[in-house]
């Protein structure tokens, strides 16, 4: 039978959510997330295609109430591109940040747990990716692997896993040493076990963060890659918006700025929930202690 020899107390919601709520922005960062969420689930449900010509081109924002961000140059009307935008970044920045958790994290645990010369052949490849340029290193994936969204997604984690892997190593460091990890070795847990139920729990606040910020850096990620034309180029997304405008940027300054207000702002709620989950986590951990 298994044993649990420490345990996280556990914070009450409402505790939690108060003191998420301390970081500025944070609750409206939140509400920002969850309609932009709830848009890119049924955006195929009740927008039309982002690709339809909806009317003239070029029409300026506020000149018909049909299309009131105004239409890009092929007539297309640039709310359903915003929306259908949504979509693709918000999907892109979690599945990236998931594939970057898969690697980095497997890393990080096998070298922080393992020791030794484990350890210091996976920091050393950990510091070699981490000498190369984080974008240059996801352009060139992304050029060689071709335009989709599983490239993109590829380009990103394999470009950002080298952050996630230093902070699993280091956390896993810090906790095999504790006590409560030392006395489930000698009661005879097996190593998935005490990595599982004595060492995760404990790491997860920090990683929560750092997650939450992933989600934000592949988002920006996208977009650059999008604009460059190495995004995925049968997908409606802010940075294809922003570079298929790049060529009429005086002439139509909206079709630019529209996705590019749309990157910031979803970017900003992001960091904000993160600062909030930060705070949260810090108040339940002291209170712990």
């Amino acid at each position: 039978m298994s044993t649990t020899f420490d345990t996280i107390p556990a914070v009450p919601p409402k505790r939690f959510l108060r003191d998420f709520a301390r970081a500025p922005g944070a609750l409206a960062g939140s509400a920002v997330l969850v309609v932009l969420a709830l848009i890119a689930l049924s955006a195929p449900l009740w927008l039309p295609s982002p690709w339809a010509i909806a009317a003239d081109p070029l029409i300026a924002p506020l000149h018909q109430f049909a299309h009131p961000l105004g239409t890009d140059m092929l007539g297309r009307d640039e709310v359903v591109g915003l929306l259908w935008g949504a979509r693709v970044s918000l999907f892109v920045g979690v599945a990236a940040t998931v594939a970057t958790f898969a690697v980095g994290a497997t890393i990080g645990a096998i070298a922080g747990w393992c020791g030794g010369w484990i350890d210091a052949v996976l920091s050393a490849v950990i510091a070699l990716f981490q000498t190369i340029p984080q974008f240059a290193l996801a352009v060139t994936i992304a050029a060689v692997l071709g335009a989709s969204i599983e490239s993109t997604v590829v380009a990103i984690a394999a470009a950002s896993w080298p952050a996630i892997a230093r902070l699993v190593r280091g956390e896993f460091i810090a906790l095999s040493r504790r006590e409560f990890v030392l006395a489930a070795r000698v009661a005879g847990e097996r190593p998935v076990v005490i990595v599982w139920r004595q060492i995760l729990p404990h790491a997860l606040g920090p990683l929560a963060v750092l997650a939450a910020l992933m989600v934000s850096g592949a988002i920006l990620t996208e977009s650059a890659l999008s604009f460059l034309g190495l995004g995925d180029a049968s997908q409606m997304s802010w940075g294809f918006m922003i570079g298929a405008a790049r060529t009429v940027m005086r002439e139509a300054w909206w079709l630019s700025v529209w996705p590019g207000l749309a990157i910031v702002a979803t970017a900003l709620s992001i960091n904000r929930v993160g600062e909030g989950l930060r705070l949260a986590l810090a108040a339940g951990g002291e209170r712990g202690r």
